[in-house]
């Protein structure tokens, strides 16, 4: 048994550590330990809280349906009604807020646990030196301030004697006097375990309130203790280990909970300084971000009071402000377009209607006047010869109004898409050459002069053109309407006739060119020489790649007084004419180039007016013939006998129907 003992339990045999003349403490907790209790069970959940598999009450139900509705109506409004800019820098304060008391509280924690451990470690690795040494370190606590060794509690409890000795207590300044406040019964607490527990604060002297004491003193003397339970392990007579009684060591945890609030302080004053800073930082970034959203605003607002030609300021279409400003200014031009497109037809129809009642009244007018003239002379002598007079000019009224109507009356269906047939094989050749004929017959002493159309470069390069080349025209066959398309050539014919001196010289040509543009946008074009320049554009990239559509390109080129450009685009209009009081001294609706727009777009086609080489006035009318083919290279001998053929063919037969039209 030399060396060892046995507990009073018989528990384990625990190694002896001399202590004074034989004596030792043993960290080893004995077998007769106490479970330390727990704190209060959880009360256990009502039956009515949902989650334990029962219904939840209705009037429950009613509660939770109701709750948004009140805190929308009475919070949510007030919340609607702060600014975007108030409320992002708001949650970044808050976001900061949180994250730097949480990363301050954090730090705490660690921080006081990783001294908690350092004093565990410092208690258990130094229990054994303390014990030994409890009378020198009694020597050093009666010094004030003590700090290192002397800053123990040592408590020996002896079983044998029954006798509880304060073997080291530290003094603090101003007699101030701090225990651990340690438990009565020794089995309540685990032996070789640390534990935490309160300070119990006196005074040295007969005077409690000892007026040296400072404030810090008392308040760092009532921090709570850390304490280590020992065994008091001592030899007896026969030199045989015996447990004499209990050591308590402590250390004051003064220091640690002065490390922790010092940690505290500083990271609060460094997450105070990142939140002050961080909420500059947010506004700035927050004010710099929106103020895109301030210029749409203000530009909305400048569309609002009318001016349709604003647009928001342009950003990088990879951001969101970006994205809204193009997406805006998209729908902007298409509304300022619709808007612009809607005046000038509100324009149009007021002009039509104005225009209208003025050519219906004309013929009106004169009907009823010499309706009048006649009862007015029908008693006088003379009265039959005057009255054929007078029915020859209501005749004419009634023609010319006859006329204008059934014109009216085509452009309607032509409106509607009726009226028109497009199924038929139309020889375009043949229509273009019937109208120059009927041109030579009503003015013999006109030049005019057939050929074929050629895209060519302009001399200074800028560009390219049709050319005018003398000769036969290709024989041209497409599929659509032909009577509209001969009242098409017939309505411009006329007109060269009608406002053109009888000697200017004309020049009629037509070609088959393919252009990379579909009959659809082709229709859509407007009549301008803008869009002539985007056909021409188009029949270039035909050419070189032989894609797209061949179209039927026919130009008639009067050398006459021509129209002013910036009116080119309004011949087309209904009812229009050059001469503002609307004289009709050369006959005419005025509905001649309306209709045969309205015929062309029908026909997916495109008619255009623009100015003549020399002066005077060329309209120019694209129509689709067929898609373009893929070219298949043949020999060259074969190629020129083929084309040789072809084109003695076309010049015998071109020569063969002109000679048959002029025998009829």
């Amino acid at each position: 048994m030399s060396g060892t003992n046995t507990t009073p339990s018989g528990g384990t045999p625990q190694p002896a550590v001399p202590m004074g003349p034989g004596a030792g403490v043993n960290p080893v907790a004995p077998s007769q330990t106490q479970t330390t209790p727990v704190g209060p069970a959880l009360p256990a959940a009502s039956p009515t809280q949902p989650g334990d598999g029962q219904a939840m009450p209705a009037g429950a139900a009613v509660r939770t349906e109701t709750r948004p509705s009140w805190f929308k109506r009475h919070v949510g409004r007030h919340i609607d009604a702060i600014p975007l800019a108030t409320k992002l820098v708001a949650c970044i304060i808050v976001l900061l807020t949180i994250g730097s008391f949480s990363l301050s509280f954090a730090i705490r924690q660690l921080v006081s646990n990783y001294l908690l451990e350092k004093t565990d470690s410092q208690l258990i690795n130094q229990s054994q030196l303390v014990a030994r040494n409890t009378e020198l370190l009694n020597e050093m606590s009666k010094s004030e301030g003590s700090l290192s060794m002397t800053s123990y509690f040592v408590q020996m409890r002896d079983y044998k004697e029954n006798t509880v000795t304060d073997a080291v207590v530290p003094n603090l300044r101003g007699g101030v006097v701090s225990k651990p406040d340690l438990p009565t019964n020794d089995n309540s607490v685990s032996l070789g375990q640390p534990f935490t527990t309160a300070a119990k604060v006196s005074f040295d002297g007969a005077n409690p309130a000892n007026e040296r004491a400072g404030r810090d003193t008392i308040q760092k003397a009532g921090l709570p203790w850390r304490v280590i339970a020992l065994r008091w392990i001592d030899l007896d007579s026969n030199q045989q280990q015996y447990t004499r009684g209990t050591i308590y060591i402590g250390l004051s945890l003064s220091d640690q909970y002065d490390t922790a609030d010092t940690i505290t302080r500083y990271s609060a004053m460094v997450g105070i300084a990142v939140v002050l800073l961080g909420g500059v930082i947010g506004m700035l970034v927050v004010q710099a971000t929106l103020a895109p959203l301030k210029r749409i605003e203000k530009t909305a607002a400048k569309i609002a009071a009318g001016d349709l030609s604003q647009r928001v300021p342009s950003a990088p279409e990879n951001t969101e402000v970006g994205s809204l400003a193009a997406s805006l200014n998209a729908m902007l031009a298409r509304i300022e377009q619709s808007f612009h497109e809607q005046q000038e037809t509100t324009d149009k129809m007021k002009r039509f209607v104005s225009d209208a009642s003025h050519e219906l009244r004309t013929p009106l007018a004169a009907i009823h006047g010499y309706a009048e003239l006649y009862k007015m002379q029908r008693e006088f002598p003379g009265a039959l010869e005057r009255a054929d007079e007078s029915i020859e000019h209501i005749e004419a009224s009634s023609a010319r109004m006859t006329v204008l109507v059934e014109d009216l009356l085509s452009l309607a269906r032509l409106d509607e898409g009726r009226g028109i047939d497009l199924t038929q094989q139309v020889p375009l050749t043949s229509i273009v050459s019937d109208a120059t004929d009927d041109l030579h017959a009503l003015d013999p002493e006109r030049g005019i002069r057939e050929g074929r159309l050629e895209l060519r470069r302009n001399e200074d390069g800028n560009g390219s053109d049709f050319t005018f080349v003398e000769g036969d025209m290709p024989q041209v066959t497409l599929t659509g309407d032909g009577s509209r398309l001969r009242q098409v050539v017939t309505n411009i014919v006329g007109n060269i006739h009608r406002y053109t001196p009888a000697d200017s010289p004309v020049e009629v040509s037509m070609s088959v060119l393919p252009a990379s543009i579909s009959p659809e946008s082709l229709a859509l074009m407007p009549a301008t020489e803008t869009s002539m320049h985007h056909l021409i554009e188009a029949i270039e990239v035909g050419q070189n790649m032989q894609v797209g559509m061949n179209y039927a390109i026919i130009r008639f080129s009067d050398h006459g007084p021509g129209v002013p450009e910036a009116s080119r685009s309004q011949i087309f209009e209904r009812f229009y004419t050059a001469d503002p009081s609307r004289a009709r001294l050369k006959g005419g609706t005025g509905l001649g180039m309306a209709i045969a727009q309205s015929v062309v777009k029908a026909h997916r086609g495109f008619i255009c007016a623009t100015g003549s080489e020399g002066g005077g006035l060329t309209l120019t009318v694209v129509l689709p013939v067929a898609p373009v083919e893929p070219t298949v290279p043949a020999p060259a001998a074969a190629d020129q006998s083929n084309t040789g053929k072809s084109v003695w063919t076309r010049s015998s037969d071109r020569k063969s129907a002109k000679a048959d039209r002029k025998n009829r």
